[in-house]
């Protein structure tokens, strides 16, 4: 049994990014919190009361507000516990009750319904998040927290909760450019929906990670030496490949293991993006760059506002290791995402590119209007969220998701093994 988070260990992190928080409302939020779970227990046995302790330190791990954070602590009184939106209207304000009813929202949705009725879903969160995004960060995070409980709970729960975080929070995450939590989640899920492959993965990981550190160790001097020569200030850090990426590089590519080329990774973090181009001038002088796999994602960002360069070169006994190269404040985005945009910022305007971001849910709202088919909608959406995905219909009318660049054969063993024979 986990060891609870105490509420004063919350407020400290607020304060420790946040010193004008009203940390006098996070006190608050934890004693009402308090009383509407007194008595109940978690399926752990733990006291209820833990849950929404560690969704709210997840909240500060983003670096999040008090309002924030007071609503991670009682996001689940109006839905399990004795209590009412109008009551958390007159002790923590509008709001905070706007931000509670959002999360409530979507907590209420089922995902796994029929197609009809999960497009509908898909509409109405998505709706809460483009009122305030602030409510899909306490989602992530309440589903972060119950992600890392998930084994006590049965086989077939775990995996109905499994594949819902993959179909949908892991995605949305990714859209919205939340890494870590992206990352964990996608971890996590794997351990649940492929158990056999996640523990050879681990195991293959675990097997190879002292020699990969001893590798790694070698080469970071020389790179870090050679930035010092091209004058070029920076960061130079291992780079641990996660599970899931590993998993889904070998799928998507058909590849073992051993040709999985970026499970050597390494960052370099520079403090302008001419260092950037600079650091990997530096890099291709010293090792020979692999062709085809240069992708420079500061001139063309990805959809989630990522930016980077990657490469992959040949390093000493001819392994391959890719480099990833990106500023302090790219490297926040590509961690934080729009999670980023609101630290500090409860109560200030919020402008700048992350609209963007909340342009995208608006238009995904402004297109379904005008769609008669929800399933249609519900298409558009995955498209969006699934960029390396192709969608096609079986003569069943079911939808099958494969990888971009598959064949006509792969399309066939997805449907039966028998027929790609």
């Amino acid at each position: 049994m986990n060891h609870m988070i105490r509420p004063e260990f919350i407020v400290e992190n607020v304060r420790s990014y946040y010193p004008e928080a009203d940390v006098d409302m996070i006190w608050r939020g934890y004693a009402f919190a308090a009383r509407c779970h007194k008595g109940q227990k978690r399926v752990s046995g733990e006291p209820y009361l833990n849950h929404p302790l560690e969704v709210a330190n997840i909240l500060t791990q983003m670096k999040l507000g008090h309002i924030t954070v007071t609503t991670g602590l009682i996001h689940d009184t109006v839905e399990d516990g004795d209590t009412s939106l109008e009551e958390v209207n007159e002790l923590f304000g509008e709001e905070v009750m706007q931000l509670v009813d959002g999360v409530t929202k979507i907590s209420l949705l089922k995902f796994s319904s029929k197609e009809e009725q999960q497009a509908e879903n898909v509409r109405k969160m998505i709706l809460a998040m483009s009122k305030d995004i602030r409510v899909i960060l306490v989602k992530f995070a309440d589903r972060l927290h119950n992600m890392r409980t998930l084994h006590f709970l049965k086989p077939a729960r775990q995996k109905a909760i499994a594949r819902e975080t993959m179909d949908i929070y892991a995605p949305l995450a990714n859209r919205l450019g939340i890494g870590w939590i992206k990352t964990e989640l996608e971890n996590n899920c794997l351990m649940y929906l492929h158990p056999t492959e996640y523990q050879q993965i681990k195991d293959m990981v675990a097997r190879v990670e002292s020699e990969r550190e001893e590798y790694i160790g070698k080469i970071i001097p020389e790179v870090v030496a050679a930035l010092k020569e091209a004058d070029i200030e920076a960061q130079v850090m291992g780079r641990p490949k996660h599970l899931f990426s590993i998993f889904s590089k070998m799928q998507r590519q058909k590849i073992s293991f051993e040709e999985v080329f970026d499970l050597m990774g390494i960052r370099i973090i520079t403090k302008t993006k001419k260092d950037c181009y600079a650091a990997l001038g530096a890099l291709h002088g010293m090792y020979k760059p692999i062709p085809g796999k240069l992708d420079d994602y500061i001139a063309l960002p990805k959809q989630n506002l990522y930016q980077s360069l990657h490469t992959t070169i040949v390093g000493p006994r001819g392994k391959p290791v890719e480099f990833q190269i990106r500023t302090q404040g790219m490297h926040l985005i590509s961690e934080e995402g729009i999670a980023a945009h609101w630290r500090y910022k409860e109560g200030h305007t919020k402008e700048g590119k992350y609209n963007d971001q909340i342009i995208w849910l608006r238009r995904l709202l402004e297109w379904q209007k005008d769609v008669k088919d929800p399933r249609d909608f519900l298409e558009y959406v995955k498209i969006d969220l699934f960029p390396d995905e192709v969608y096609v219909f079986t003569p069943n009318q079911e939808v099958k998701s494969l990888p971009q660049g598959s064949t006509p054969l792969d399309f066939a063993f997805s449907i039966h093994t028998d027929i790609g024979l």
